[in-house]
């Protein structure tokens, strides 16, 4: 196998498995040292080494790709990530309108999630990184959303198509971080809670409810909060009253999330369950960070399908068309 090959594939899988961020650059950065590098140039070791981003397990996995080989480093990975995650859901999923790129916390550049969402077979993918409160995430100011808007053209094309999005943080009084004009100028508007989890149950209840009614909104990320697994460790769901934050999402059309990330599997079983008999629509969503998280979605399709949600509730599973006209029906 070609060497950029090798290396593109080691990245996306330990993205998959969300292993350590360091390492996954590690990859992409030496993917990006041989871009464009000839036969000639690629078996030139003493050069090779001397390149930036060239390190010892980069180079070794070059050598091995050049000598014909799968790289002893690729092989390990593949076996890991083993029999892939499949579902009749899963083949029905057109698009994921949660995802981050470099702009915020994501890993890499725009241009590398469009084209592992290309690979993917989606028709859209909806860019949403972070709102400017969550400065740990490096989130948007209005005018660097605004900035990023207008780079967002040149990657639709083919049958594809990038939508301009933000994940709006939910502040504790229920607003919207960002300028609510701004916010209706967007193709598509996630809104999740990240700080003060641990309210108390009666004000998070009102602090949804208020975001989910304020007609801004189109989905509800990651409702609970909470963390099953990983390297961030846990942390229990936020305390809520599902019966009231559901029958709002169902009021006001807003598409309850599931969270494909395996550590957050959110919302719970049980939470989905109440959202189905409240008649909500649902969007399954990867929350990606990085290219290779794209495929997650896996996850999330595996989950809706064991817990029964039919497939015409899923928002993600409709062509763009009708998307935009959920969307343009619902924004005041």
């Amino acid at each position: 196998m070609h060497p950029l090959d090798a290396l593109t594939e080691i990245a996306t899988l330990l993205e998959r498995e969300r292993s350590s961020r360091y390492k996954s650059k590690a990859f992409r950065a030496a993917a990006d040292a041989v871009t464009g590098l000839g036969d000639e140039e690629l078996r030139d070791a003493a050069s090779l080494r001397r390149r930036k981003g060239i390190g010892d397990s980069t180079f070794a996995v070059i050598q091995q790709a050049l000598a014909g080989e799968v790289p002893g480093y690729l092989a390990d990975l593949r076996e890991r990530a083993g029999v892939q995650r499949t579902s009749t859901l899963r083949a029905s999923l057109k698009g994921d309108l949660h995802s981050h790129s470099d702009w915020s916390d994501g890993l890499t550049s725009i241009d590398l999630m469009v084209d592992a969402a290309r690979a993917l077979g989606h028709e859209y993918l909806a860019l949403t990184d972070h709102s400017p409160r969550l400065r740990v995430a490096n989130g948007l100011t209005a005018d660097r959303l605004r900035a990023q808007r207008e780079l967002l053209g040149a990657f639709t094309g083919d049958g594809f198509t990038l939508l301009s999005g933000i994940e709006v943080d939910i502040l504790e009084d229920g607003g919207l971080d960002q300028e609510p004009g701004l916010l209706a100028e967007l193709d598509v508007v996630v809104a999740s809670a990240h700080s003060k989890l641990r309210m108390e149950r009666g004000p998070m209840t009102r602090r949804l409810v208020a975001a989910i009614s304020s007609g801004r909104m189109d989905v509800l990320g990651h409702v609970t909060g909470r963390l099953v697994e990983g390297s961030r460790g846990t942390r229990p769901p936020s305390a809520l009253d599902a019966h009231a934050v559901f029958a709002a999402c169902a009021a006001h059309d807003v598409a309850v999330e599931i969270n494909s990330r395996p550590e957050r599997q959110d919302p719970p079983d049980e939470l989905i369950a109440i959202a189905m008999a409240a008649g909500c629509l649902f969007s399954i969503d990867s929350d990606a960070h990085a290219p290779g998280q794209l495929s997650l979605l896996d996850y999330g399709a595996e989950r809706a399908e064991r817990a029964g949600v039919p497939s015409e509730r899923i928002v993600t599973t409709w062509p763009l068309d009708r998307l935009r006209d959920w969307i343009a029906a619902r924004r005041p």
